[in-house]
């Protein structure tokens, strides 16, 4: 029987309705940080001093990244055990729910040391919603679309993220714009925590007419489910791919951290340029990341994530050179245009998740993926800004050194991939 090689309409339905909650999550993950000194001055007592408020407000943001490991593994067990499915709807319900209550919840003023405690809490939720949904999505999707296709769907998976970074940032924007600073402190702040709420609900809604993955249901009926802990099994039978899949993984987290989030505030804070002009070439530079995730995708499927990775770490590299040496020289209509290259070749991150697909089995594939992304992106998560910080007491593109050394990473890993786990 001939392999399909088209998206039938249900693989379409499977593929939108995916990528739409992933990007409604990652929104509902990242909206915190736009709000962040708002959150800061609500949540905690107004004797304590502006820094210590802040930095408890950012410790509890790193809560999230810190229980990421802790959710993906546990819930990519049950994934591998009882269903990609129902997991993959509890993900955006764990995610969609602590939301809409931030937006809710009542301040400092109001309830005392329960409101950063009750903050706390919902950030622990999210963080291990976010380590479930993210590779039960990459796993569900490329289990139901055909072979050929699978990198495709997992660069429109990427960018689906990618589309969330953007959709808060373009939610924080219109607020700014539609209310008063009082306002926007008094209330208008929870209207973006209680619309990425309501909307994420709504995605829960849709995906309960996705259907179980026919990879799942096939290991089912051969009754070829995993006997023991999947965990285990990926610790012990699969650690070059755990090693591998991890490398990639922080390939992945230096392009969305340094080349996207962290980049306004360099070229406002030591390039001069106003920050309403670095967050729209913020916004220029994610949709070329996200087009550049499902160009890398298309590729991909035709000649292999190893050599996409390859070439396209590379050219991420040179790009980067020539992006970070022009700050301070070239013209700023010269610099977006940069920008924005390098965005369409960071979108090479796309298939980090497809060569996870292809090196763990079906039988612990989930498990496989969501151990090696949520440990490494936990890990290195947390360590990219500070490190950022301490190179730019060097030099004010000090960034440039740190893409350097993670796209020699990307390299030597998609070189050992290609041999070892794909067809050359």
């Amino acid at each position: 029987m001939e392999a399909k090689k088209y998206l039938s309409n249900e693989d379409k339905r499977t593929l939108g309705l995916s990528s739409l909650g992933g990007a409604l999550e990652f929104y509902d993950f990242v909206i915190y940080v736009f709000y962040a000194k708002i959150i800061s001055e609500l949540f905690f007592p107004s004797t304590l001093s502006p820094f210590w408020a802040m930095l408890n407000t950012y410790g509890i943001f790193a809560a999230g990244y810190f229980f990421r490991p802790l959710g993906g593994v546990v819930m990519a067990h049950f994934g591998d055990l009882l269903g990609r499915k129902k997991l993959f709807s509890l993900s955006i319900l764990l995610m969609a729910l602590p939301t809409l209550i931030i937006g809710i919840l009542p301040t400092y003023a109001s309830i005392g040391i329960f409101a950063p405690i009750l903050l706390l809490l919902m950030r622990v939720v999210q963080g291990i919603a976010i380590g479930g949904e993210i590779p039960a999505a990459w796993t569900f999707v490329s289990e139901h679309v055909p072979e050929k296709r699978i990198g495709f769907a997992n660069g429109l998976l990427t960018a689906g993220l990618s589309l969330g970074i953007l959709l808060g940032a373009l939610m924080s924007l219109w607020i700014s714009v539609k209310f008063t600073e009082i306002e926007i402190h008094g209330w208008a702040w929870r209207i973006a925590f209680i619309v990425g709420g309501i909307f994420g609900l709504i995605a829960l809604y849709l995906r309960m007419y996705l259907k179980e993955t026919p990879v799942f249901k096939a290991m089912q009926e051969r009754k070829a489910l995993s006997k023991e802990l999947p965990v285990k099994q990926v610790l012990s039978s699969h650690k070059t791919a755990v090693m591998i899949g991890m490398l990639f993984t922080w390939f992945l987290t230096g392009c969305v951290v340094v080349i996207i989030l962290a980049m306004p505030n360099l070229l406002s804070g030591s390039f001069g340029f106003a920050r309403a002009d670095a967050f729209k070439m913020q916004s220029a530079a994610i949709l070329m990341q996200m087009l550049g995730c499902i160009l890398a995708g298309l590729l991909a499927d035709r000649f292999g994530a190893g050599k996409i990775m390859l070439f396209g770490s590379i050219a991420v590299g040179i790009i980067a050179t020539i992006f970070y040496q022009s700050l301070g020289m070239a013209s700023d209509t010269n610099i977006v245009v940069l920008y924005m290259l390098l965005g369409l070749f960071s979108g090479t991150v796309g298939m980090v998740s497809y060569s996870m697909v292809k090196m763990f089995p079906a039988q612990i594939r989930f498990t496989g993926i969501s151990f090696s992304y949520n440990v490494a992106y936990a890990i290195v998560g947390g360590l990219t800004l500070p490190l950022l910080q301490w190179l730019s007491q060097y030099s004010n593109i000090g960034a440039m050194y740190y893409i350097w050394f993670i796209v020699f990473i990307s390299c030597l890993a998609a070189l050992y991939y290609r041999q070892h786990f794909e067809k050359l």
